[in-house]
């Protein structure tokens, strides 16, 4: 079996409407073999292509040499074995629940105070460093993100910009970036810039091969951090595949380990090595009882009740592992404004030497919290 035959069976595969599908990940184990599939697919294929008859259903992923496509529900494709390899092409879940609307005053939120943020703007406030927040997109007329959002891509819908209709990507981008300094809130970095991937529906849902486009676009458009605030229980290999390629090329993807309160286990992709893997915390410096826990956290941060922006204008209050997730990353943009070209071998490093030993835990020393002003002392040495 070659190219050619397996072009032919995927067409005919299409057109019987008959057939029970689900989506799945289709990878060439040859960069030829994808390239040649692309040119020869009878539908005018790019990364941006939209769906609009079956055959439009396929999915290109340069990243790691795939594509996503409906397939019947038993397939295995085993009469294509050392052509492709397949994967279902699974949903992946936010890390976070909404608590409840806030009336937010004005000025520092408390888990941007309790790591210290405010005390390094002196030093640095994250200038120009770009984060891309693959998530629910943005609600971009928020007066307290006006300041602080790029166009971004809405990979559900190619042809809008990543408005947020769910608000946990509002919610995200707040903490990394708000910069209302009159009338709002402030985030930890609040002169970066938030590259919103709108890879998540209004349920909060995706697929895993929209995650795997979100990572594609930042690397291509030379993004330097990645947010992930969220995550699966099973293990992707395209996903690790893309994360490794992401990692490779110098960006820094920062994950949420999950709000299982598991003390072993944290969810993918934060558990693969080439993530920061974030967990939770109280005000009072201890682990979330919701947050996941153990050797594969390389950081915990404020995850409690913490208070960011929202659709309409609003604020909300929200606990979870994602909320964590966002004031490592807006951390890290205040450490690469400070040292531009550090790997994210390097930046984990110095993110684990500067922990703050969190309170009520027999956890080794090597575990603790984000201390923003501890991270940069320590990169300066």
């Amino acid at each position: 079996m070659d190219i050619t035959d397996f072009l032919q069976w995927l067409q005919d595969t299409a057109a019987d409407p008959s057939l029970k599908t689900t989506h799945r990940i289709i990878r060439f184990q040859r960069q030829d073999d994808y390239e040649r599939f692309i040119r020869e697919w009878p539908s005018p294929l790019t990364p941006d292509s939209e769906s609009l008859s079956p055959l439009d259903a396929l999915k290109p992923i340069p990243i790691i040499q795939s594509v996503s496509f409906p397939l019947p529900v038993q397939e295995t494709l085993s009469q294509f074995e050392g052509l492709v390899s397949l994967e279902e092409d699974r949903r992946i879940a936010m890390h976070a629940a909404p608590q409840k609307s806030f009336n937010f005053d004005k000025g520092v939120p408390w888990g941007v105070q309790h790591v210290k943020a405010p005390l390094a703007w002196s030093t640095t406030t994250g200038h120009r460093v770009k984060i891309g927040v693959i998530d629910t997109g943005v609600d971009f007329s928020h007066p307290d993100l006006r300041q602080s959002l790029s166009r971004g891509i809405n990979l559900l819908n190619r042809s809008m910009l990543p408005h947020d209709d769910n608000g946990h990507g509002t919610h995200i981008a707040g903490t990394i970036a708000a910069a209302n300094q009159v009338q709002g809130m402030i985030g930890i970095a609040p002169r970066s810039q938030i590259y919103p991937v709108k890879a998540f529906d209004n349920n909060g849902s995706a697929f895993v091969s929209d995650i795997i486009l979100g990572i594609d676009w930042c690397v291509r458009n030379r993004i330097q951090i990645i947010n992930m605030s969220f995550g699966m229980k099973t293990r992707s290999k395209a996903l690790y595949n893309a994360v490794t390629n992401a990692y490779n090329a110098g960006v820094i993807v920062v994950a949420s380990s999950g709000n299982d309160g598991k003390r072993r286990s944290v969810d993918y992709p934060a558990r693969y090595p080439q993530t920061i893997s974030v967990g939770a915390t109280t005000r009072l410096r201890r682990i979330a009882p919701f947050s996941n826990r153990g050797i594969y956290i390389d950081i915990y941060a404020p995850g409690e009740k913490i208070v960011s922006a929202w659709l309409r204008g609003k604020y909300h209050e929200m606990s979870g592992t994602s909320m964590a997730t966002s004031h490592v990353s807006g951390a890290i943009a205040l450490l690469l404004a400070h040292r531009p070209g550090l790997s994210p071998g390097e930046i984990k490093t110095i993110l684990k030497r500067s922990i703050q030993p969190l309170r009520g835990t027999k956890a080794p020393k090597t575990i603790g919290e984000l201390d923003i002003m501890r991270m940069l002392n320590t990169a300066d040495r």
